[in-house]
């Protein structure tokens, strides 16, 4: 009997001894997961993060929009003359014997500023055949500062009809100061008709600023 009772007491042991061991098993795990998860969690500075990238991102979209306003800015700033600011008039400047005739088309500053002519000035005949362009010379067509109340001259150079009959009827001139869009129609100043061409290319040709009158601003 006394060793079946110290068996008994000895297994009993072993079973409470398990049982602790298994409860602080537990206690350890749990407290590994509190310590993961609190590992995994973000920190302050991390969470401040997004904040901050938005206002990065939103400093550039504000950079941008400066950009272009300053382009924007620039662009207006230029001193390019504007067709509502200038007076377009054109004369006649044929000289008896001349081979060709000519024309002169004057731009007259009326803006209230100085303003900047750079390039060919468009050149639109209108006729009984329906509209002619006009080409470049191929003259150097350097920028022309006109300042407010002066003008300056192109010239545009044509055919003369001497075929004896009645060749193409010229009705109308379509002037657009250079860089611009918008044009300016005019009574055509010199002679009534140009000859019939091949139709191969003009034979109406433009000059840069200057190329009439004096050779620049007057």
């Amino acid at each position: 009997m006394r060793v079946r009772k110290l068996t008994l007491a000895a297994a009993l042991a072993v079973v409470a001894g398990l049982s602790l061991t298994a409860c602080n098993g537990d206690d350890g795990t749990a407290q590994n997961d509190s310590a993961s998860a609190a590992a995994s969690a973000p920190s302050g500075d991390s969470a401040s993060a997004s904040p901050e990238q938005g206002g990065s991102a939103q400093a550039e979209g504000t950079g941008s929009t400066g950009s272009g306003s300053g382009t924007d800015t620039e662009a207006a700033g230029s001193g390019a003359c504007r067709t509502d600011e200038l007076e377009v008039t054109a004369a006649d400047t044929t000289i008896t014997g001349d081979e060709q005739g000519s024309a002169a088309v004057t731009f007259a500053n009326g803006g209230g500023h100085d303003c900047t002519l750079s390039g060919y000035a468009g050149v639109d005949l209108k006729t009984s055949e329906g509209q002619l362009s006009a080409e470049r010379s191929g003259q150097a067509a350097d920028p022309v500062v006109l300042k407010d109340g002066e003008s300056v001259s192109f010239n545009i150079a044509y055919p003369l009809n001497d075929s004896g009959g009645s060749g193409v009827r010229v009705t109308g001139l379509v002037v657009t100061p250079p860089g611009e869009t918008k044009s300016v129609t005019l009574d055509w100043p010199g002679a009534g008709s140009l000859p019939v061409t091949d139709g191969s290319g003009s034979a109406v040709t433009v000059g840069p600023m200057g190329s009439a009158g004096q050779g620049g601003a007057s």
